[in-house]
Parts: C-alpha cells; structure tokens; sequence
C-alpha cells in the first residue's frame, strides 16, 4: 500500500492567521495515495453493517463518497446552508476561525439507519459534533465517524462522545 501521509501539506495562515491549514489535495491527486487512504479509512468498517456514509461539505463528501462505494452503502451529503434543493435540518456551530451551519435532507434516511460520519479533519471537533447532533435530530443511529486526519493538538477528542467510536486514519 502506498504511504499517503507524506503527501499532506501544511498551509500556513489558511483560511485567516495563525491558522495552520493540512492540505489533503496532494494526497488525492494521487491514484494510489488516495486509493491507500480510502482503504485505511475503510478497514474498521468493514463489519459494521451501516445503511449510510454521511460526508460533511466539502473534504468530506470526497472521502464520504469514496468510503461508501468501498463500503458498499450509500452516501448522504451534510452541506454548507443554501445548497440542499428540498426541506432540511440545520445546525449551527462554533469554528476554531468562526461560525458556520450544517444543513442535510430531512428525508435523506430512514429512522434508525445505521450511519458512519466522514470528515477530511478533524481540528476542534465542531463541525464533527455539529453533524453527530444533526444526524441524531433526524433519527440516525451513529455507528461511529472517521477522518483522515486528527490534529491530536486541539484535543477534539476529549469533546466527542466517548461511547461513539471515532477512528483517524492518522494523527498529526
């Protein structure tokens, strides 16, 4: 399997100051890099008989995305407000660099739908915890989430619900 985590790049002051920004883009422009991390990402799942992937906008829809076709499921998409054409759920959240809102369809699955969170990173841990509180106010049941990365720094994880397992692909 090719090493796909040499090829994260570290952008300095991305998207405002002092913010250091892990560019996965390098990774995913090579075929076999990305297809070493979608495995990696996958493994854990394997078994867990999930209904859906749910892929937060926008790393994480072609992580989500890749992980549900290995996974053999289907993807649901957590996005930005304003982009989602029929009636959905919202949920604000609080950004290391501001504020933001997810929103997905209020009828993207069914109740009790086994559902695996997919993010490229996870930082802070708010946009994580923001689709966690969405997908359960629309009835999931979360088998769990995994991201690419985890910046162990920030200590996100000591914020996520210790009974809900939650795997990085690699911690930085």
């Amino acid at each position: 399997m090719t090493d796909w985590r040499h090829l994260v790049r570290d952008v300095p002051d991305f998207p405002r100051p002092g913010i250091v920004f892990k560019d996965i883009t390098p990774a995913l422009a090579d075929a076999g890099a990305f297809a070493a991390a979608v495995a990696e990402m996958a493994a854990p799942w394997r078994d867990a008989r999930l209904d859906a992937v749910a892929g937060v906008e926008s790393r994480g829809f072609i992580l989500g995305a890749a992980l549900a076709q290995a996974l053999a499921t289907g993807f649901v998409p957590v996005r930005k407000p304003g982009k989602l054409p029929a009636r959905t759920l919202t949920q604000d959240y609080a950004l290391e660099y501001g504020s933001d809102r997810l929103e997905m369809h209020a009828d993207a699955l069914a109740p009790g739908a086994r559902v695996l969170i997919v993010d490229d990173v996870l930082a802070t841990g708010g946009t994580l915890q923001a689709a966690l509180s969405l997908l359960r106010r629309q009835g999931a049941t979360i088998a769990g989430a995994a991201v690419l990365i985890e910046l162990r720094m920030l200590q996100a994880r000591t914020r996520w619900p210790e009974t809900t397992p939650l795997l990085a692909a690699a911690c930085f």
